[in-house]
């Protein structure tokens, strides 16, 4: 796990996000379309609102599409909340060598969402994990 750093934009964005959802933000991450937050356990559901007001009004702020992930220091809890949006079967967790693999298993019908276009979605989570937990690669089954 790295050092997290935050630029200045990244910065405003958690001081905006905790001021309009009350929530505690442990992670934000920024890609191009998307703003990916981690926020604490039992924070979930707060921080994205009643009928995702919180979401849909930070999307309209900052032009991003907003991702609301639960913390969990299980590192395999954690990855089925990564992964919460595409029905999540099953993670398992494996030692390859000296580094720690996922595979998550997801409905069939939702699988090439979860790795997204070029591998971007998968991209992304493996990157959200990775700060968090000690787990380097990911597969999507």
């Amino acid at each position: 796990m790295g050092d997290i750093t935050f630029t200045g934009d990244t910065l405003r964005y958690i001081s905006l996000f905790e001021k309009i959802t009350n929530t505690q933000v442990k992670d934000c991450l920024e890609t191009e379309e998307k703003l990916v937050f981690v926020v604490e356990k039992n924070q979930g559901s707060r921080a994205v609102g009643k009928k995702g007001e919180n979401v849909i009004r930070l999307k309209n702020l900052t032009g991003k599409d907003i991702h609301v992930i639960e913390y969990s220091d299980d590192p395999e809890t954690f990855i089925r909340n990564v992964f919460h949006t595409y029905s999540v079967q099953g993670v398992s967790l494996e030692n390859r060598g000296n580094i720690v693999h996922a595979t998550v298993t997801v409905d069939p019908k939702v699988k090439g969402k979860a790795i997204g276009k070029n591998g971007k979605n998968l991209r992304i989570a493996r990157e959200v994990v990775s700060r968090h937990h000690n787990v380097h690669s990911i597969s999507v089954a």
